[in-house]
């Protein structure tokens, strides 16, 4: 009993961990109703794939319970197995993600299958209810309001874990439907083939001898989970600024600026100095129509180191010097960005802009050309960043000629 007793007493603070740590991610699951885009950057720090698959199946059961209409392991596999790697596809074709095909499975199938199960398992909580409560004509219409609300939910997963623009991540969700609509076609074959990959038997072999291969696929979310902690932990210290800023492009990639822009106010707090997070406060500012805001950042950066970010800041004040009709001063910055970095798209199509405001319409139909050019030219990883100017500059070469 001496013994029995200590050992009661150490597992005890593991129990209230393991139960703290249900309620957590129980509660990220229901904040999917009311902020589904904060949810889903959280699950991505925060969130487990374990919990994310019984949250899956449990929903799965009570639906399988309620309807009868496919095994309650079934969501899981087409998740998983079918409408994820589609994702994945889609999402490194229409937004051009960096690396291979094989390095963004690796990278991003968990993190997304954890957003993607999360986010089925909340758009079906409501149809358990409806399935046992209202009759099943009303039910029809239920379920189509839950996998519009589902495809919602995969708008703010896409955009989070691939940092992909909104329209992006829009024309990702539509086409998404294409995979499983594959599926459903094949289902009788695939029907079959899902129930032999579930049995127990199958499942033993394929964790022993490919046990390696299925952790690395759970690697992207641990390190990125892994990370996020290391700089929440950096942060806490209150001269750290460089923590403060990579949080900030953290949340400046998944799009949530307002957080992003709290993590390099206190980064600027931190070290007055820190001049990166004065040029990314700068660039949020003009994005937004903050001109005043952006302006004092931006000088700031300018005072500070006039070739920072490859002398990105002469282009982005040639930019809002644009916005502000200011085209001869936008000319003079733009014209120097132009001469230290002849093949930017971004500031060949700014400096065109400018060109064209004061009256310089043949040098600004050159400019424009030289843009299109640049973007054809550019490496493949850059094609994403660089292929909005090059449309851009198509569009005003439509309107010189």
């Amino acid at each position: 009993m001496k013994q029995y007793i200590p050992e009661a007493r150490r597992a005890t603070p593991v129990a209230h961990w393991y139960a703290a740590e249900l309620v957590d991610h129980t509660k990220l699951l229901l904040r999917l109703f009311g902020q589904p885009a904060t949810a889903m950057s959280a699950i991505l720090d925060r969130g487990s794939l374990l919990y994310a698959t019984l949250a899956t199946l449990a929903v799965s059961l009570l639906l399988a319970r309620s309807a009868s209409l496919f095994s309650f392991y079934t969501p899981l596999l087409a998740l998983a197995v079918v409408y994820v790697p589609g994702v994945l596809v889609l999402s490194h074709w229409l937004a051009g993600l960096g690396g291979e095909l094989g390095t963004v499975f690796q990278r991003d199938y968990s993190p997304l299958l954890t957003c993607s199960a999360m986010g089925w398992s909340a758009a079906n909580l409501p149809l358990v209810a409806a399935g046992w409560l209202l009759p099943d004509f009303v039910v029809v219409y239920v379920v189509g309001v839950a996998y519009l609300y589902f495809a919602l939910l995969m708008f703010f997963a896409v955009r989070t874990v691939f940092g992909a623009e909104n329209r992006i991540a829009v024309a990702v969700v539509a086409l998404s439907w294409l995979p499983l609509m594959a599926a459903g076609l094949l289902w009788g074959p695939l029907r079959y083939l899902f129930g032999w990959i579930a049995s127990p038997f199958f499942l033993f072999y394929a964790y022993y001898f490919l046990g390696a291969e299925i952790g690395n696929l759970g690697a992207g979310l641990r390190s990125r989970q892994n990370f996020h902690r290391m700089l929440e932990a950096a942060a806490v210290n209150p001269h750290d600024g460089d923590a403060q800023y990579q949080l900030g492009l953290i949340y400046l990639q998944r799009r949530q600026y307002t957080e992003a822009v709290q993590r390099f106010q206190s980064a600027v707090l931190a070290d007055p100095r820190e001049t990166d997070a004065h040029f990314q406060l700068g660039r949020i500012a003009r994005q937004q129509g903050r001109l005043p805001d952006a302006l004092a950042h931006f000088q700031t950066v300018l005072d500070q180191d006039e070739r920072h970010s490859q002398s990105e800041i002469l282009r982005e004040l040639g930019a809002m010097y644009i916005t502000v009709r200011q085209y001869e001063d936008a000319r003079q910055m733009l014209a120097d960005y132009v001469g230290r970095r002849p093949y930017d798209p971004e500031g060949l199509y700014y400096y065109g802009q400018a060109l064209e405001g004061v009256g310089r319409a043949s040098e600004a139909r050159e400019v424009y050309e030289r843009a299109v050019e640049a973007d054809r030219t550019a490496p493949r990883y850059r094609r994403r960043i660089t292929a909005r100017w090059s449309r851009l500059a198509q569009k005003s070469l439509a309107r010189v000629t």
